[in-house]
């Protein structure tokens, strides 16, 4: 007997996520003997809990298929999480109530480390009910922090956005620097892991370059840094600045830091770049500054063909690996070789990557803590490689024109929060 399979996205979205959701749809819907229905919950978790799932049944192929291009999270996503069974058991009784009133068979869980921590709480649970649910985690992070993984989904899109700004800016600087603006400074996303600011490197070929690049791996040291960007602009006339969102003080705290947040400890981060500006003119220098925020995770239109394919091949994988009969698990991309860039598809253990968060290894950090490394480049290259655009009517994007409708509940009104 086939049972209906229920996805879900959370966490912040990035350019090709929904490219994982169209992989899954599809391969799903390709094997009837092993699937029922497709759901997808609104808003993660959350839409679980609330029994708020879109029935797929009835939309097109096609709309299916838009998915593949279309930036943002087609189902909505959430920055929620499951309390523990024992501090929370009303949560898992309404996820069992879930569970039986859509005869949900397979959950696939496409996010973070915070997401696969969530996806391991669902699969834990499951095996001490004695639950016949199959649990699926898919990767997804512009931050390429999940461990066990060569990179993750949304990474690839989100560092050739950046690379690519990153070189385009540098030559309006470099047109202005001389009567007008030296100093460029630029926030990136990054709570703990400067993958971001470490793909800005890629924008030029050698290291000695006017480029700073500013890791939450490394403590600030405003005086270093500051000595650093005299260098530069005296050397190239003009200095581009990448800073990490999350860079930390010297007392370990975070030198930038808007509001706090209970949810997974995610603090709200932001103003590094008007500081650093600041500093820099303090020196005199004509400074201007911007922050990539949501531009770096949606731009579909510059979007890594390796990236796309991964994501879909993500999706598509955990549908297989859910009809092979694996479970509390999540797909993991495998490197075979650098060049050419060859990898596979594994799966690893949910419990080893939920919450886990994978740094940037010392080796890719330049010795003087402003810039990549050879090793770093070898990683990063083939992840940015290729064009993936979507079609484009009247001179911009033609996205998925999303019209899904949710299913009728069979459950009353979930009261309820989030753990």
């Amino acid at each position: 007997m086939s049972h209906n399979v229920l996805y879900a996205q959370s966490g912040g979205v990035t350019a090709v996520i929904n490219a994982s959701a169209c992989g899954v749809i599809e391969t799903a819907q390709r094997h009837p003997e092993h699937f029922g229905k497709v759901f997808a919950a609104r808003e993660g978790i959350l839409g679980i809990l609330r029994e708020e799932l879109y029935d797929l049944s009835e939309v097109s192929p096609s709309e299916i298929a838009a998915l593949r291009y279309t930036p943002g999270g087609a189902f909505g996503s959430c920055r929620a999480d499951l309390g523990e069974p024992d501090t929370h058991p009303e949560q898992y009784d309404r996820l069992l109530d879930v569970i039986h009133a859509h005869d949900i068979g397979t959950f696939i869980y496409n996010g973070g480390g915070g997401s696969m921590l969530t996806a391991a709480k669902v699969a834990r649970f499951a095996r001490a009910r004695h639950l016949d649910l199959t649990v699926i985690g898919v990767p997804k992070t512009i931050d390429n922090d999940l461990p066990m993984t060569d990179t993750s989904p949304g990474f690839g899109s989100a560092a050739k956005y950046i690379a690519t700004s990153v070189r385009e800016v540098a030559r309006d600087l470099a047109a202005m620097s001389g009567t007008s603006t030296k100093v460029f400074v630029l926030e990136v996303m990054g709570r703990h892991a400067g993958w971001l600011a470490a793909a800005a490197g890629l924008a030029f070929e050698r290291e000695d370059s006017p480029l700073l690049l500013l890791f939450p791996e490394r403590p600030f040291d405003p005086a270093g840094f500051l000595e650093a960007l005299q260098a530069r602009v005296q050397q190239f006339g003009s200095c581009i600045v990448v800073a990490a969102e999350g860079l930390l003080c010297g007392d370990g705290t975070f030198c930038a830091q808007e509001q706090t947040s209970g949810t997974f400890g995610h603090e709200q981060l932001g103003g590094m770049a008007p500081q650093i500006a600041a500093m820099s003119r303090g020196l005199g220098y004509k400074t201007h500054w911007a922050v990539s925020d949501y531009f770096q995770r949606s731009a579909r239109h510059l979007a890594s063909r390796v990236d796309v394919d991964q994501a879909y091949a993500c999706g598509a994988a955990a549908v297989t690996y859910a009809m092979a009969g694996q479970s509390d698990v999540m797909v993991a991309i495998q490197r075979l070789s650098d060049e050419p860039y060859l990898w596979s598809l594994g799966a690893v253990p949910l419990d080893d990557v939920a919450d886990v968060e994978l740094p940037v290894p010392p080796a890719y950090i330049r010795a003087d803590g402003y810039g990549i490394t050879d090793a770093a480049r070898r990683y990063m290259q083939p992840l940015i490689q290729g064009e993936d655009l979507p079609p484009f009517r009247n001179g911009l994007p033609v996205f998925a024109q999303l019209n899904f409708e949710l299913t009728v509940k069979r459950l009353p009104e979930w009261r309820g929060q989030p753990g």
